[in-house]
């Protein structure tokens, strides 16, 4: 991201971004309600149009990607599946959209444990089913990006450890993983980088042990940082 900004009329959502997110790595945004945090990557995502700057994805805009999720994959809203598609259905129109062979459907079903529930209707689903689909959709196209919102939003505890084991995973393979979460205690013990935005700007750009220095705790942190940040 490079000077991006975004403006609502009067309202500045996102003031001179400029950041970059390493691969094989975990990055967390982070950043109070109404920071900036989903316009952001709903720009890098081409979602949303700039008022200023650029987003790029290995140097590359999005819109010119002829199979957009063999390079990125993204988690905004998990209700964006229709609720009268089964899981399957919504992953094979998605494969069948960026030319990804149907094999993968059931290796993404299995990565994230819905298999047994492949058959169901989204609508059907509850919420945690629906973020692990939608991390499965992001998974479809085997990218070396990943952006996710929230991600664990609707799973359990047990669901909230797994995925933070599997981020680490991908990370350790070398894809770049990028991820905003409100959830303090699991940005610790996953992020290898934290990104802090308030009111649309840039707060803080660095490696966890960094920004931990002095022996705070990561919420004492990120509150310190934020203080008069609120929207």
């Amino acid at each position: 991201m490079r000077g991006l900004g975004k403006r609502y009329g009067p309202v500045v959502a996102v003031d001179d971004l400029t950041v970059g997110v390493a691969e094989g790595s975990v990055t967390a945004l982070l950043g109070r309600n109404g920071a900036g945090k989903s316009t952001t990557l709903r720009m890098v995502l081409g979602l949303d149009r700039p008022t200023a700057g650029t987003a790029r994805i290995g140097g590359r805009s999005l819109a010119d990607l002829r199979d957009p999720l063999r390079t990125v994959g993204a988690l905004l809203d998990s209700s964006a599946a229709h609720p009268g598609r089964t899981a399957r259905d919504h992953l094979r129109w998605l494969a069948a959209s960026n030319r990804i062979p149907g094999g993968r459907i059931d290796a993404v079903l299995d990565l994230v444990d819905l298999r047994a529930v492949a058959h169901r209707r989204v609508g059907g689903l509850s919420l945690g089913m629906r973020q692990r689909l939608g991390i499965a959709a992001a998974l479809l196209g085997d990218p070396p990006v990943l952006l996710l919102d929230e991600p664990v939003n609707g799973l359990d505890a047990e669901g909230i450890r797994w995925l933070g084991s599997f981020l680490r995973g991908l990370a350790g393979e070398g894809r770049t993983v990028l991820v905003s979460s409100h959830l303090m205690g699991e940005v610790g013990r996953t992020a290898d980088h934290l990104l802090v935005i308030g009111r649309g700007r840039l707060l803080a750009d660095a490696p966890l042990p960094a920004f931990l220095a002095g022996g705070r705790s990561l919420e004492d942190a990120f509150l310190a940082l934020t203080d008069g940040t609120a929207a």
